[in-house]
């Protein structure tokens, strides 16, 4: 499972002309379900969205986790972080699970963050979105469950 992180100030999904999901101070996060990936990889995503270090402490260090802090989590699904370019000009997505496998592990993550406190909205799984945000910091980091990167 890959993920990218940004911390923001505020982030939205739309869908056509309604907004799906919206949070204020908190993480915006794109997520993409590998084929290998399985409910441990889940678990282990949702742990450190809400665990990672990444919001200020009173000195201005990256000390605080979205939990510390009650931030929320925008969720959005996409299949193009698992991309491969690495031969020719078009991405080859053979890595991402198909929705059917994806779905479920990108809503249990969703649930598994929750669990932990942690307010969640949610794009629209497999639409064509508009998603804004204002990146706070700039603060974006990749994660990977399976440690490649």
């Amino acid at each position: 499972m890959r993920a990218v992180v940004q911390r923001v100030s505020h982030a939205c999904v739309r869908l056509e002309d309604r907004i799906v999901g919206e949070i204020g101070a908190g993480l915006l996060v794109l997520v993409s379900v590998g084929s290998d990936d399985d409910e441990r990889d889940a678990r282990s995503m949702a742990e450190k969205i809400a665990e990672l270090r990444i919001f200020p402490d009173d000195d201005g260090l990256m000390n605080r986790s979205l939990r510390e802090i009650g931030g929320a989590l925008l969720l959005v699904s996409q299949f193009t972080l698992h991309g491969d370019v690495r031969r020719g000009r078009r991405p080859s997505f053979i890595a991402a699970a198909p929705p059917a496998v994806a779905r479920p592990l990108y809503e249990s993550v969703g649930v598994a963050v929750a669990l932990l406190g942690v307010p969640v909205a949610y794009g629209e799984f497999g639409a064509q979105m508009a998603v804004e945000l204002v990146n706070d910091g700039p603060v974006t980091i990749l994660v990977d469950t399976k440690r490649l990167f």
